[in-house]
């Protein structure tokens, strides 16, 4: 059983940081491969990509967020992080981690490739 478990939200004023962790349990699997990602989805918009790694390293990073945000995957503790630097009021939503069975390169942004989720940690930037 896949079991995902976001922190570290909060709210922030407009140019500050977060980082955020995500707890990953996953049992093993013939899948050594994985790509693990951060969606956001603010109210009445739809689910977007903000960043996925892949098990053997290459990234992917939505363009909205690119030079800001950064993902990275600690395979000692199985944790993935989002550090999110320059916040702006548009990146306030809610944040979750996600896992896809199976490498691929680069890591897909896309919802619809992701088989487990996390429940989410709410994000609000102010200005």
């Amino acid at each position: 059983q896949v079991h995902l478990v976001e922190s570290g939200g909060g709210s922030v004023l407009a140019g500050g940081s977060l980082r955020l962790s995500c707890s990953v349990s996953r049992p093993t699997s013939r899948y050594s491969n994985y790509c693990l990602a951060w969606f956001r989805q603010a109210p009445g918009e739809e689910r977007v990509g903000v960043a996925a790694i892949d098990s053997n390293g290459p990234t992917n990073y939505g363009d909205s967020v690119k030079g800001r945000f950064t993902i990275s995957h600690d395979r000692a503790t199985n944790t993935l992080y989002l550090q999110m630097n320059s916040l702006k009021p548009e990146d306030s939503a809610m944040y979750y981690c996600a896992l896809k069975w199976g490498g691929w390169k680069p890591p897909p942004l896309a919802d619809t490739e992701y088989q487990h989720w996390g429940q989410g940690t709410q994000v609000t930037v102010s200005s």
